[in-house]
This record gives structure tokens, C-alpha cells and sequence, in this order.
């Protein structure tokens, strides 16, 4: 009996009920389009947290299911939102690593690519002009009587044979780097940590290569909802119920969002699906993104600059300075000469291996802070972005969506969950202004 009063042929509609109809499509589009543009405000913004510190919150939130611990700042005992994007720099920093750095080349790749000889003359010509007084300070503080003493001429002969001997001590610097390299530098921990002080250049990758398809998945919004609606205005005239378009709205904004993100990434590999060619807008682009990429990693995260910084203040920095140290000490024994033995004497062998540990100590700081020079560093940066570009470009398409979703496929749900309120607001509005549909 019911099915026979319900109007599945739109026989009794007035043009109030058409009306009725007709905008819920529009609705659902419109709240399609508005979902995808505040969930991609949702992704990137705000960089850093913005919020309220709850006493207690921090304690509580380690009881909480794990799903609403990851919302951005209730670990930290706060009520408030960062970008999930910027907020998952570090696990972005980590799966990049994992998924695509280690495949672009070992830490030895990376540094023979800086060309250590074009290294080892630039840290000659910047570092020689300071090797007099580098010297005329280390023997004033360790052995002030004799170098007062010496003649002006012994002196220089000092100093010269010292500078004489200054590309060998460098050459064996660069070398020694290069040997032990994968032990000294960590390109995870290295990248790691930067996404995580600059977690707004996590929100440049996405931006800087992917700003097209971001824009295209908010206008798809419009459509998706649009789609979705038509069913929704359907079911909401043949059954006249008041609850049925917020419900709906629920599974619209759910779905519109889910199919925003499929749009964006999948499927990795191009398909055809009724004969129409699909393919994750962020992998048709694969090689155009692969220049931008290894030109913000070359440019920002792994640079000579940074590399030199790691080398000596990083967690391994003080093996570096004691091995290079090490590798140091013979030639500043050879600049000594054949005075070295009268040397030794003269001051005791104690006080020789004072002055000649203080000056390979003093000569470590000083031959690696070339490496921290920004404009040698900008020129060494195109060969570090060739080499990212052309294994970016080869890696697999697979793993190429690992490394850019990585940072957001956790916290999805809460986009699908922020779609599925909306939805759900959208419908209570075209309830609330259009009444109950159906006869």
C-alpha cells in the first residue's frame, strides 16, 4: 500500500516541488565544492600549531582512542589545529627517506656528485689567506716563549711551509670524508630533522608541483556533489522523510571527499575503466613533479651547506672532527720538516703534540666551514638536483604516491570525517529552508 502512494514517476510535483528537487543537486555541489576547498585549508594551514594548552589534556589524551590522538595538538595537551600536512613533516621526512632518498643514492652518490676536488680548491683558496694567523695565534696560546723567540725569518719559513703543505692537508680532508662518508652523514636523520624545523616546505612540495591538481580536485568537488546529489533529491522525494537528506548529506560529504583524494593519487598505474583512461592526477605528472622535488631538496635539504653542518654539529659530529683530526696530524708533522726532531727537543714532546693537536683541531673548524659558504653551496646544488631529478623521474609510480601521500594517509579520515559534517550541515540548511520533499 505504501508503494503505491509513493510518486515514483514525479506525476503529482507542483513547481514548488520541482524547485524542491532541483536544488538539491545544486546543494550537494556546492557543499561538494566547499568541503574539498576548507579540506585543503584543513591539509596545509595553519604551518605551525594554533590553539589553547587544556591542563590535563596531555595525560587524558594517552587514554584516548588512537584515532582522536592523532588530531593535531591533543598529545600536547592542546586544543586547536595545524595543517596535517605540516604537522606530519617529520613522517613525511621519514617515508621520503625511506621510499624515495635511500632509492636516489647512498650518501657516497650525493657526495661524489658535490665533486670533492672543486671542494677541496675552494676550501684552499678561502682558508688561505687565514693560515698565517691561524698559526701566529695557536703558537702565541701554546708556546708564546718560543715563538717570541724565533726569528721573523723562521717565522714565515714556518708559516710557508705550513701553507705549502695546505692542499695535501685538505685533499686528505675531502678524501677521508669521502671514505667514511656513510658513516658520518645520515641522510634520514639529516632530512628528518629539517622537515621537522621547516614544516612549511613540506606544504611547498605539495604546493609548488601540485597546485594544478589541488585546484582541479576542488572544482571536481562541485561535480562529485552535484552527481551525488541527483540520487540524494530522488530518494528524498519518493520517501518524503526528514531525517533522509542530512543522513544522505553524511554519505555525500563522506564520499565527495574520499573520491577528491582517489582523484588525486590513484590509481598509481594508468587504467581503463569503460574504456576511459584513469590515472592519478599527481602521477600523469611524475617527471614535471621530479624537477620541482629535487629542486627544494637540492636548494633546501640536502646542500653542501647542510651536509658541512651535519658533518660537525650533527649527532656524529665529533667522530668527524676526531677522524679528520687524525688524518691531519701526519701532514702537519711533514710541514714541520727536517727541524721537526730540534723541534720536539727544544719544547718537549709533549708541548710538540700540544701545538700540533691544537692546530689540526683549530684547522678541522676552519677547512670545513667553506662547506657552510651559501654560494658555493647554490653551485653545487645543480648537480645534487640532477641527480634527484633523473632517480625521482625512475622511480616507481608506487612509490612515488607513497612519498608524497605518506604524510597526509593517516589523518584522511579526518577530511572524510570534516566532508561527512558538512554534508550533514548542508542538508539540515536545505531542510531548514525547503521543508520535507515528496507529495
Amino acid at each position: 500500500m505504501v508503494a503505491l502512494e509513493i510518486d515514483w514517476f514525479f506525476q503529482d510535483v507542483d513547481a514548488h516541488g520541482w524547485i524542491h528537487i532541483a536544488t538539491i543537486p545544486v546543494f550537494t555541489g556546492v557543499i561538494g565544492w566547499l568541503i574539498n576547498w576548507t579540506g585543503l585549508i584543513m591539509l596545509f594551514n595553519p604551518v605551525r600549531f594554533h590553539g589553547v594548552t587544556v591542563p590535563g589534556l596531555k595525560q587524558l589524551s594517552r587514554v584516548l582512542p588512537r584515532k582522536l590522538q592523532e588530531v593535531p595538538g591533543f598529545l600536547q595537551g592542546g586544543i586547536g589545529w595545524q595543517g596535517i600536512v605540516p604537522a606530519r613533516a617529520a613522517k613525511m621526512g621519514s617515508i621520503a627517506v625511506d621510499k624515495a632518498i635511500a632509492k636516489l643514492g647512498t650518501p657516497a652518490e650525493f657526495y661524489q656528485q658535490l665533486e670533492p676536488d672543486q671542494i677541496a680548491e675552494h676550501i684552499v683558496s678561502v682558508f688561505q689567506p687565514d693560515m698565517p694567523k691561524m698559526i701566529e695565534d695557536i703558537m702565541a696560546r701554546e708556546h708564546p716563549n718560543l715563538w717570541r723567540d724565533l726569528p721573523r725569518p723562521a717565522r714565515q719559513a714556518v708559516i710557508s711551509r705550513v701553507q705549502a703543505q695546505l692542499p695535501t692537508v685538505v685533499r686528505s680532508i675531502t678524501d677521508e670524508i669521502g671514505i667514511h662518508i656513510d658513516q658520518l652523514l645520515d641522510p634520514k636523520v639529516m632530512v628528518i630533522n629539517h622537515f621537522q624545523a621547516n614544516p612549511a616546505l613540506v606544504v611547498r612540495i605539495f604546493r609548488d608541483f601540485g597546485q594544478k591538481e589541488l585546484n582541479l580536485m576542488v572544482a571536481f568537488g562541485f561535480i562529485f556533489g552535484f552527481l551525488l546529489g541527483i540520487p540524494v533529491a530522488l530518494a528524498d522525494h519518493w520517501f518524503g522523510l526528514w531525517w533522509l537528506l542530512p543522513v544522505l548529506g553524511v554519505l555525500v560529504g563522506w564520499t565527495t571527499n574520499a573520491l577528491g583524494m582517489w582523484l588525486i593519487f590513484e590509481p598509481p598505474e594508468p587504467k581503463r575503466i569503460l574504456g576511459i583512461k584513469v590515472h592519478g592526477l599527481f602521477l600523469r605528472r611524475q617527471d614535471e613533479a621530479a624537477e620541482v622535488y629535487a629542486q627544494i631538496i637540492a636548494d633546501d635539504v640536502i646542500t653542501l651547506e647542510r651536509i658541512g653542518d651535519f658533518l660537525l654539529d650533527g649527532p656524529r659530529g665529533d667522530r668527524t672532527r676526531q677522524m679528520l683530526a687524525t688524518a691531519m696530524r701526519p701532514a702537519i708533522d711533514q710541514a714541520a720538516g727536517p727541524v721537526r726532531g730540534a723541534v720536539r727537543i727544544a719544547v718537549g714532546t709533549k708541548r710538540f703534540d700540544s701545538i700540533r693537536d691544537a692546530v689540526a683541531t683549530e684547522a678541522v673548524d676552519r677547512t670545513i666551514t667553506p662547506f657552510r659558504d651559501p654560494v658555493f653551496s647554490k653551485r653545487q646544488a645543480d648537480k645534487i638536483r640532477t641527480l634527484v631529478a633523473v632517480r625521482t623521474k625512475e622511480l616507481p609510480p608506487r612509490d612515488f604516491v607513497e612519498m608524497m601521500r605518506s604524510a597526509i594517509r593517516e589523518d584522511e579520515w579526518m577530511l572524510y570525517a570534516h566532508g561527512a559534517i558538512m554534508g550533514f550541515a548542508g542538508g539540515l540548511i536545505h531542510l531548514a529552508i525547503f521543508g520535507v520533499g515528496g507529495s
